[in-house]
């Protein structure tokens, strides 16, 4: 016998009007959404679920995280004392409190150690485990000394340093490496590539305007990548390399902190999206110091240098007609899993909340790829769905405090990260 249940919403934002609709009804059968509208019929026997006093959404997605670590104090002793199990432990954990939280899907934006990430995504996507269902990059591909070589951690020692690098399979130089880097991430089951194509804030001997890649290496990603029909991503700051990458035909990039007019008009005019990751800039924007002394002394040295190019960068994003994405890249001051805390940072912003919105569900299902299954109220989708008690469009902690959350159909325990 199919399993029914009805949800009556307070509010309803379907992730695809921008607007909340009054007194909507969500009728679910089994995994799926079989109807939604007013005062649904519905066969007898079903369970009734009384959200009147919530506004509903589609279950959240962050398609920016770095789930491999139980605390972000953890990030820098992670390359010389946790193991491959301790971080498939931790990544499990994050999927977990991200889905009491209100988030049914996160985006795994890759790291340098082995694949361990494939294997939590299959656990829970085969039922064994309940946590967010995964995207995965199983790797960051980075050239040597760039922003995603985790060995400068011990510079001062290059040989412990050289050593450390060749046991990070992502890293590596010359086009013939990153061709084999990419069929390779392939195999194994990536669902996307992520390519690290210039310096960052955190790491200590490069620049966020630095190009860290080859045109040659470069070419070798995306046309193997176009061959073997799998999406790239790249973790990128400033304009001049964002242009090239479009050049090279590129659907997406994370960051893009430091964007100008012009560069966005590339964006709005290709349909390239931008998974922009406000909040760990959040601190620069305001001139919070007691937040920017919570970072190392590099990121905070950078935000300090780069703080009204951030604030010139975040305006030009949000002027602009860019698709925009939903990401946290929470590796400094909060956890991996309160990924409510960007859409702090959108609305401190002065971003439109229902752009925020659609950023966390429709777009972020499309750019996960995961827009035939999630990301919107409709007939058809699973049934992802949250509850929030407080104002989506006035509070801007209103994704930090989820009342009720259902992934597929099965109702679980709902969390605050309020009070974290």
């Amino acid at each position: 016998m199919e399993n029914y249940k009805k949800i009556k919403c307070g509010k309803l934002y379907d992730g695809i009007q921008a607007k909340l609709q009054e007194e909507m009804e969500i009728l679910v059968c089994g995994k799926y959404i079989k109807e939604v509208g007013h005062n649904l019929p519905c066969p007898e026997g079903t369970e009734e679920i009384d959200l009147s006093h919530l506004s509903v959404t589609p279950g959240m997605i962050d398609a920016h995280v770095h789930p491999q670590f139980f605390s972000w104090r953890d990030l820098y002793k992670d390359v010389i004392f946790n193991s491959d199990g301790y971080r498939a432990l931790a990544t499990y954990h994050t999927a977990e409190k991200a889905l009491h939280g209100g988030f049914t899907t996160i985006r795994s934006i890759g790291w340098f150690r082995e694949s361990y990430e494939l294997d939590v995504k299959r656990a829970i996507s085969e039922g064994y485990l309940p946590g967010a269902r995964m995207v995965v990059a199983a790797h960051i591909l980075a050239s040597s000394g760039s922003h995603g070589d985790m060995s400068q951690v011990v510079r001062s020692h290059p040989q412990l340093s050289d050593f450390l690098e060749s046991t990070y399979v992502g890293t590596g130089n010359g086009p013939d490496f990153f061709q084999a880097a990419v069929r390779r991430e392939k195999k194994i089951g990536g669902d996307f590539i992520k390519i690290m194509a210039t310096g960052g804030f955190a790491t200590p001997n490069d620049d966020p305007d630095d190009i860290q890649m080859s045109d040659g290496e470069f070419k070798a990603v995306f046309d193997t990548a176009k061959e073997l029909k799998i999406p790239v991503t790249a973790h990128v700051y400033g304009t001049r390399l964002m242009q090239k990458l479009i050049g090279f035909g590129i659907t997406g990039m994370e960051h893009g902190s430091l964007m100008d007019k012009e560069t966005a008009k590339m964006f709005e005019a290709t349909g390239t999206y931008l998974v922009p990751t406000f909040c760990p800039y959040q601190d620069a924007i305001e001139g919070d110091e007691e937040s920017m002394s919570m970072k190392s002394p590099e990121f905070c040295r950078k935000l300090h240098f780069y703080q009204e190019r951030l604030r010139r960068g975040r305006e030009a994003i949000l002027e602009s007609n860019i698709k925009l994405g939903y990401g946290t890249d929470l590796v400094a001051v909060h956890e991996s899993y309160e990924s409510g805390w960007e859409y702090s940072a959108w609305l401190r912003s002065g971003a439109d909340p229902f752009r925020a919105l659609q950023a966390a569900t429709k777009n972020n299902a499309e750019i996960c790829g995961i827009e035939k299954i999630a990301g919107t109220i409709e007939k058809g989708k699973y049934a992802d769905i949250s509850g929030w008690g407080r104002d989506l469009l006035k509070d801007e902690n209103a994704l930090r405090d989820c009342s009720f959350v259902m992934k597929e159909g099965k109702v679980y325990q709902a969390e605050s990260y309020v009070d974290l």
